[in-house]
Order: C-alpha cells, then sequence, then structure tokens
C-alpha cells in the first residue's frame, strides 16, 4: 500500500473539494491548534496556518502537510467567523457597498521538514445589502462558519460585484499559491 504523501490540517470542506482539483492524493487530518492571534489579517494568516502545518507535522513525520488560514478585513480590522447571528449581522453591515480584503495563508512543510509559507490577497466588492437582506441571508445559516460571515461560491455571490485577484482564495485556499508551494515541496499536480 502506497504511504500517504499529503496531508490537509483541515477540516474545511470547500478546502478538501479545492485541494481535489490537483489530483493529488491527500487525507485529511486538522489537530486543534489556539487560533487566538492579535496579529492583523495578513500576518495572522501566515501565523495560523504555520501553527496548523506544524501541528499536523509533529503527528505526520515524513509527509507534505499543507495548512491555510482565511481572514477577511474591512478597514484593516480582522474579521474572522461569527460568534453568532448579531456578530454576523455587524460583519455584513459593514461589508455593504464597499471593498474589502481576504487574505489567505498558506503552509506547507515538506517531508524533509522545510516550511513554505506565503498569503494571498485578494480584493472584494461586495454591492449593497438592505438590513431586510442581510437578515434573510444569515436566516440560511449559510454566514455561520465563514470568515467574515459570507461564502463567495454560495448565496452571498448575489451581491459580490467585483473581484480582484484570486477568487479560490476568497474561498479558502488560493490555488496558483498552492500549487507553487507544493511544487517546491516535490509534489506536482496532475502528475505533470
Amino acid at each position: 500500500m502506497e504511504e500517504t504523501r499529503l496531508i490537509l490540517a483541515s477540516q474545511s470542506p470547500r478546502r478538501r473539494e479545492l485541494l481535489s482539483l490537483t489530483g493529488i492524493p491527500f487525507e485529511v487530518d486538522a489537530p486543534e491548534v489556539d487560533e487566538s492571534c492579535t496579529l492583523g489579517a495578513r500576518e495572522a494568516v501566515l501565523e495560523l496556518s504555520r501553527r496548523k502545518a506544524l501541528a499536523a507535522a509533529a503527528k505526520h513525520p515524513g509527509q507534505v502537510i499543507l495548512a491555510s488560514d482565511t481572514l477577511v478585513a474591512v478597514d484593516d480590522i480582522p474579521l474572522g467567523k461569527p460568534a453568532d447571528e448579531e456578530d454576523a449581522f455587524r460583519m455584513l453591515r459593514s461589508l455593504s457597498s464597499r471593498w474589502h480584503q481576504v487574505y489567505t495563508g498558506v503552509c506547507v512543510i515538506s517531508a524533509t521538514g522545510d516550511i513554505h509559507a506565503e498569503v494571498d490577497a485578494t480584493d472584494v466588492r461586495f454591492g449593497h445589502m438592505t438590513d431586510e437582506a442581510i437578515r434573510a441571508y444569515i436566516a440560511t445559516a449559510e454566514p455561520m462558519d465563514k470568515a467574515g460571515a459570507y461564502a463567495l461560491q454560495g448565496i452571498a455571490g448575489l451581491w459580490i460585484e467585483e473581484i480582484r485577484g484570486s477568487h479560490t482564495n476568497v474561498i479558502g485556499l488560493p490555488l496558483t499559491l498552492t500549487r507553487r508551494l507544493l511544487e517546491a515541496c516535490g509534489l506536482h499536480p496532475l502528475n505533470i
């Protein structure tokens, strides 16, 4: 039986789906890590992706580890996952009719322990969302486990007017950056 060469340190179904597009076989093992962080969004996603990757690498020595973390930021204020419906409302209200940034830190640790980590950034512009629209969107429950309280690939797409950068970054795993980091560790998508 062939030994697994890639471990995805994330429970996110969106990240699993995106990583599967590479054609590289992988297993999922997302160790619990402390996700508290007071850094700005760009620095925080880099730090948190490293924490996740290092925790998984400790459990899977000799394997390639991939971890990532995504935050939405408006006015340089990071927006994580909403704590409750009112928090989701506050976040979505702050995104309405304006640009914001989505940052994803990706950390890949090679089988020999070399760490490759970078951050991808995407600018996203929401159209106007009325308070009624925000409440109706929250009632779908889609925002509740998403950074910034929305999912680009879901219902929130009704209000997203423009994207500058990687759309897969907004979903949670920037594929171009991920490909480069995996290739640096000897793993090549689609066996190319």
